[in-house]
């Protein structure tokens, strides 16, 4: 009996189906990132309080083993939580108001500096001041509305705020039943599966969220250290708002340091303002260079170069929210992928 001949090589044919669920698999990724983008401020809170779990998960882990009820334990994790967020706002803004007007003055002092120095070049300088309250005037009305746009950005972002701080809240007092559920939801056999594939993931934004806490404590102990020896008022508390703004990869710690030089330069000068802005330079060249693709890179189990392409791909899709959420999104992704080729081979459904 004669047989026929595939009209295709064996090896065309495996790379027309990797083609074919690599296209199905883009396609799905796709449906899911318009849907997140369409129901953000839904799909926003859940997201954060899914790394809010994974960073608080083991301070209730360790109030859970100190013979503390679940509830109670998530609450006083939840309560925790805002305290610290709380006083290390307080201790920013109060430090920023103290300064505000020396920041003010010494930027306007600068500028005169800037002119007399560079002469004919800086003229654009002084010309910018005199224009400044006829510019302020023409786009009054569009400052206006502006600041109406503000206000609802700002009022959303409270409401989502305390909606990601209950979903936190229930999230830990829950954690328990998470393998149940996600046994119960998986078709036929393959609860044990979807089980590890969940843990997988979820271990994976929890080594993201050591990883980013480690480098923002780093980075505010540096530039803290770096501004108490330059002598600049609200040291402190700047060194707070680098922590909090490292959470946000390169933008938070770029404007944070642009506060603390802004400072310097109120209360010490332009000298000193060169020297914080030294400092800040050189931690963020540490930490773009050694801790973040270091660190990051073991604690997510990827390669540096993956987390920056997540970081600049989530940037393009969501802007800032989508550089925080990137990497432990990729990274459980990652882990999900890895679970399942190991099932796969041990002859898994």
């Amino acid at each position: 009996m004669q047989t026929t001949q595939p009209l295709l090589p064996e090896l065309a044919r495996r790379v027309a189906a990797w083609c074919v669920v690599a296209l199905l698999v883009t396609g799905v990724a796709a449906v899911g990132i318009w849907l997140c983008v369409t129901f953000a401020t839904a799909v926003t809170p859940v997201l954060l309080a899914i790394l809010g779990t994974a960073l608080l998960g083991p301070l209730h882990r360790r109030l859970i083993k100190m013979k503390l009820n679940r509830s109670l334990a998530a609450g006083l994790t939840c309560v925790a939580v805002v305290a610290v967020v709380g006083g290390a706002a307080y201790i920013v803004v109060s430090a920023l108001v103290e300064t505000g007007d020396q920041i003010l003055d010494s930027l306007r002092q600068a500028a005169k500096d800037l002119a007399k120095h560079l002469g004919a070049a800086g003229t654009s300088l002084d010309d910018m001041a005199k224009n400044a309250r006829e510019l302020l005037g023409k786009f009054g009305g569009t400052a206006a509305t502006g600041l109406i746009t503000g206000l609802s950005v700002v009022g959303e972002v409270i409401a989502m705020a305390v909606l990601a701080l209950l979903l936190i809240f229930f999230f830990l007092r829950d954690s328990d039943k998470a393998a149940d559920t996600l046994k119960s939801l998986a078709p036929g056999s393959t609860g044990d599966t979807v089980e590890a594939m969940g843990r997988r993931a979820f271990e994976a934004v929890e080594g993201f969220m050591r990883g980013t806490t480690f480098i923002a404590l780093i980075d505010a102990i540096l530039i803290t250290v770096g501004l108490l020896v330059l002598q600049v008022p609200g040291a402190v508390g700047l060194g707070a708002l680098v922590f909090v703004g490292a959470y946000i990869p390169y933008l938070g710690a770029f404007i944070s340091g642009a506060v603390a030089v802004l400072v310097a330069l109120a209360d010490r000068g332009f000298a000193i303002a060169l020297w914080a802005f030294g400092v800040v330079l050189a931690v963020q060249v540490i930490e773009g260079h050694v801790l973040q693709p270091v660190i990051q890179s073991r604690t997510v189990q990827m390669h540096p170069a993956v987390v920056m392409l997540a970081i600049t791909a989530g940037a393009s899709v969501a802007g800032i929210l989508g550089m925080l959420l990137a990497v432990p999104l990729t990274a459980a992704v990652f882990g999900v992928i890895g679970e399942l080729r190991q099932a796969l081979r041990a002859g898994g459904p």
